[in-house]
Parts: structure tokens; sequence; C-alpha cells
């Protein structure tokens, strides 16, 4: 059949044709990969060496190009800084806060357009392709704004007189070793990922794009995919870890699934620091408006809104901690947003369905006591410590709704002086109607007092404050309230009822009710609390609080002196009675001993009697 064929004088004409094409371009591919090949690979490593005013090197040990497949494939290839350059520059004050350095086996460009950039001396590349690629950046600090330069081109004005435009529609990193190299404080951390993915969407250097700011690094968009990173804290003490992170600068979003902080020892405390315990989980948070050039740059923090949703966090006070005398203002929410190492920018902070438990171990008791704020719902507005953003507005506001002990309704909101050396702020707040007796997870293992009975009906309060002085009103509505004295039993490590001293404060201490009657005015109490340097911020809300209420429930400094006069003069009776009972039993014993004696020593005697 072939055979027939090729007897044909047009068929034979035909192969001659289609063999010389053939054979043409096979030739032609040849020679242009010979040609052309060194002159895309010096094209590439003029224009990073310009882009970058020589601080950035490119190199590889060899380059492929297969016109036919339209593919350009380089072999061992290098990106790194010049670190004499960088040295130069860091003394100018000109050097970049962030360098990078990558190293690959192979890297692929794909669909290339070699006569564009002969003729039109246009890069144009559909995709390229870096499979497992070591990527490492090193973080310092040099400079805190942009440095206006002599040379102030952009980076298109630098290389325009070789390439008029570079053009990449894709480029994907795949399951990449990233490392990156923090210096802050003297110090080096490094945070390590791998299988990390990435999507580079539309790189486009050119006249047009020059200026534009809704490119990132001239991407149209670069998505970051991480999935189940976990690492340990610097102090070795946590570990933390997420199931998925993602990122796209397009969309300005930072997206984090399955977030956890958790401590790496287990038990009711770390014994290995003094220091309190935090465990955090969250479902989800997310970035909104993010500025990633920003944080890329000086590795400042700014966006829109942060929504935080879902899961809980645990404080547990750790009963070893050294006391010390320092001052605690910095516990205080607007100094220690201003001490932040970072620098953030969030306009509003969104916080929905979190459980917050505060625990913490009494010695007396031998046991925990929990204080929960469950279903937290909350709003910051004006999280910051930029100072220009708080040159226009230095007001900062928690707006927070929570069910105290899993039943009261807690609605707090503060305000907070974001400049203020002193800390001023002010809060008000109310919480409704609850069963006094869910406060007994908290009040049985650290007051060793058990509600037996009252109905919350509504405490009220606000305040305004500062660092050193609290002043405000607490209006404290309750009904029926009877309470139980509680002692440690050494024997059985249970806490057991002091019925005399349950006896004395619910018939001559308490206040059952207030009002006392239906129709009359309650009680309602000013308070006027100077904070002890060494007294947090959140045991200060809690001290103003409880002054209020200790006099609402009849508990006032003179009633509470009264009640530690008579009930150390009950412990004073107590004790003589003891004493006088073991006197008692000693002269019970002695006079048994006495009986005794005798009745021997009238034994011995009838003995001597019969003998004779």
């Amino acid at each position: 059949m072939a055979l027939t064929f090729l007897k044909q004088k047009k068929h034979k004409i035909t192969l001659a044709i289609f063999v010389s094409i053939t054979v043409f371009i096979l030739l032609v591919a040849f020679a242009v990969n010979q040609y052309w090949s060194p002159i895309l690979a010096g094209k590439i490593k003029s224009g990073v060496l310009k882009g970058s005013n020589g601080l950035y090197n490119v190199d590889f040990a060899d380059v492929k190009l297969r016109i036919l497949e339209g593919k350009l494939i380089f072999y061992n290839v290098t990106f790194k800084p010049d670190t004499d350059v960088y040295n130069k520059q860091n003394k100018q004050h000109l050097a970049p806060n962030t360098l990078f350095e990558f190293h690959a086996q192979r890297l692929v460009l794909s669909h290339i357009h070699p006569f564009k950039l002969y003729f039109d001396h246009l890069l144009d590349i559909n995709q390229m392709v870096l499979t497992a690629p070591e990527i490492r950046i090193t973080y310092l600090l040099n400079k805190d704004k942009d440095t206006v330069t002599a040379d102030n081109r952009t980076l298109w004005q630098k290389i325009k007189a070789d390439l008029k435009s570079i053009h990449i529609g894709d480029i994907f990193i795949n399951d990449a070793n990233f490392k990156y190299y923090n210096h802050a404080d003297g110090k080096v951390r490094l945070t390590e990922l791998k299988e990390l993915n990435m999507h580079g969407n539309d790189l486009l250097i050119d006249s047009a794009t020059q200026t534009d700011k809704s490119r990132f690094l001239y991407f149209k968009d670069v998505v970051a995919d991480l999935n189940n990173y976990k690492s340990k804290s610097a102090n070795g003490l946590y570990t933390y870890s997420v199931k998925r992170l993602k990122l796209s600068t397009r969309l300005s979003q930072v997206n984090a699934v399955g977030l956890s902080w958790e401590p790496v020892k287990t038990g009711l405390f770390i014994k290995s620091t003094r220091k309190d315990k935090f465990a955090l989980k969250l479902d989800s948070a997310q970035l909104n408006n993010f500025d990633f050039l920003f944080y890329h740059k000086y590795r400042s923090v700014s966006c829109s809104s942060m929504i935080l949703i879902g899961g809980n966090f645990d404080i547990f006070n750790n009963p070893n901690k050294i006391k010390t005398f320092k001052n605690k203002i910095t516990s205080f929410p607007n100094i220690a947003v201003h001490n932040l190492k970072t620098e953030v920018k969030i306009d509003t902070i969104i916080i929905k369905h979190v459980d917050i438990n505060y625990g913490e171990f009494n010695k007396k008791s031998r046991q925990v006591g929990t204080i929960s704020f469950n279903n937290t719902n909350a709003k910051v507005f004006n999280f910051t410590n930029n100072k220009i953003a708080l040159q226009k507005n230095n007001i900062g506001k928690i707006q927070v709704s929570s069910r105290f002990m899993d039943h009261g309704k807690l609605d707090v909101a503060f305000v907070f002086n974001l400049t203020d050396k002193n800390a001023s702020y002010s809060y008000k707040g109310s919480l409704g109607t609850m069963g006094m007796q869910a406060v007994n997870p908290a009040t049985i293992p650290l007051a060793m007092i058990k509600i037996s009975s009252g109905t919350l009906k509504s405490l009220n309060f606000d305040f305004k404050a500062d660092s050193k002085r609290s002043k405000g009103k607490v209006t404290f509505l309750y009904n029926d309230l009877k309470v139980n004295i509680l002692r440690a039993d050494t024997t059985n490590a249970i806490l057991k009822k002091k019925l005399i001293e349950s006896l004395f404060a619910n018939i001559f201490i308490l206040k059952h009710n207030n009002p006392d009657n239906v129709g009359e005015i309650p009680r309602t109490f000013n308070v006027n609390y100077t904070r002890p340097i060494t007294t947090p911020f959140f045991a200060t809300l809690w001290q103003t609080l409880l002054i209020g209420i200790k006099p609402a429930v009849g508990y006032d400094d003179k009633t509470r002196k009264a009640a530690t006069e008579r009930m150390a003069q009950d412990d004073l009776n107590k004790k003589n009675r003891q004493i006088k009972k073991e006197m008692r039993k000693q002269r019970r014993a002695q006079r048994k001993l006495k009986r005794v004696l005798e009745k021997r020593r009238k034994e011995a005697e009838k003995a001597s009697e019969d003998k004779k």
C-alpha cells in the first residue's frame, strides 16, 4: 500500500515537501535553542541586576530552550543578594528590610515567546513552575519608612532600556521549604514552613503597572496555602498550630482555620515557670483589607477588621508565682497595646461565640475555682499603636456581651485613652437576673463560701478610672441571700460546713434582700478605690466591684470589723474551752492515777499482813 502510494509522482512531491519542512523546523529549533538560550539567560540576569540596583544576582548551571515545546528550562537556579552591595546600602540607610534567597534544582518557563523578546523587547511567558524550592527570607528592620534616594526610579524605569515589559501569566511554587529569619531585639527567630504552596497570577511590569497600587509586587494576585502547620513557642512552653492558612493579596484577606495555642505540659500549672498558663483555641480567624505591602516592608499589621469566631480562651493563675513589687500598669489594655513590639492598626476586632475561663488554685481549700464568661461576643474599635492614627483618634472602645457563669447576661462597655500615660479609662455595665448559686464553682474553692440561696435581680456599675484611682457607683439588687461558711477537712480533703459561723453570718451579718422591703429605695454605694501598684487591670476591676457589693450584702467595714472581732472572740473562747477540757482530762487522769496508786498500796499492805 505504501509502495503504491510512493509510485505516484504527486505523492512523492508531497512527502519531499513535508520532510523538508520538518527538517527545516528542526534545524531552526536547534539553531534558536543554541542562539536564543544565552540571549534569554542574559536578559534575565541583566533584568534582575538592574532592577535591584545590583543587590541581587540570579545564576544557573545550564539553560535549555525547547522551542517546539515552548519551554525554557533552568537547572540549578540560585537567586541571592550580594552581601557587599547590601552592606554598602545599609551604611547609607538605603538597604531594604527584607532579603530574599532561593535555590531550585529546576525552573520551567512554559509557552515563552522569544521573537517578542528579540523584535519587541517584550519578555512574555505564560507559566513559571518551581517545584520543591528552598526559600530563605531574612528580616531586619533598617528603616521604618520608604527612603528617598537619588535614584528614585520605578523598577520598569530601571529595566526599560533592555525590556519594555515583563509579563508572566502564572507562577506556581509547589512544596516549598520556607525559612524565615527574624532579627529582632538582637535575637534571631527562625520560622520554618514545609509543603507551602503559592500561586502568583499575572505578573506585569510595564509603564502602566509601575505605579499601580492595586498590585502586590507587580502581581495581580498572590495566593499562599499552608496546611497542618505546628511549631513551638520561643520559650518552649507552648505549641501553636493552624489547620489551614490561606491568603490572597487581590482580596487583601487572610483566612485561618483551626488555630490553637496550648501549653506543652499538662496539670494545673506549669512547674518549670512561675508565669500564668494560657490556652487558646479558635475555629476561624480572618483579616480583611490587610495591607500586605506594608507588612512586607515593615512587618506592621494594618487592616480594616479582624474577625475571630468560635473557641475558648483559658487562663490559669499560677499559685507558685513570685510576688513582686513592680507596677502592673503594663497590664492595662491602653498601655499593653502601646508596648506591643509590632506596630498595629486594626479598625475593628469582632469576636463571636468564644468561651473565656479563669481558673485559680486555693492552697487552703486545695481546690481550683473557675470563673467563666460563656458565649462571649465583643467588638473592639481603634486597636492601634500607630502614631499617625493616634493623632487622629486616641480613643479605643470595647463592647462586650457574655453569659456570666453561663447564667446571667453581662454587658460591659469600656472607653480607653490610648495616649494618656496614666492609662485613663471608663467602664459601665450590667449583669442580669440569675440564681446566685451559679457562682459556687468560684466561691466554694476560692472564698470557701457556699451560697445556699439567693436571686440576683441586677448588678449595675459605672466607673471613671486611671492607673491610680477608680471612682464610681455600684447598685446590687437581690433577694433571699443565704450562705454557708466552709472549712477544709484535712482528713478527707473535702470542705465541710462551719455551723456556728454560718449561723452567725446569716443572722448577724448578711442583709438578705436589697431593698430590704418591697417599695423601699435600694442601697446604692459609691466607690473610691486607690489601686496598689502591684494590682493588675482585671484585679482592679474586680476590687472596685467588690467594694460596692460587700456593703450591699451587709459586709461593710464596720460590720466586717465587728464580725472579725466576734469571730476572733469565738476562736478564743473555743481555744479556752479546749484548754479547760484538756485540763479537766488531766485532772481526771491524775485522780484516776491516784486511785490506782492508792489501791496498789492497800493491796501491798494486805499482802504484807497475810505473810505475817
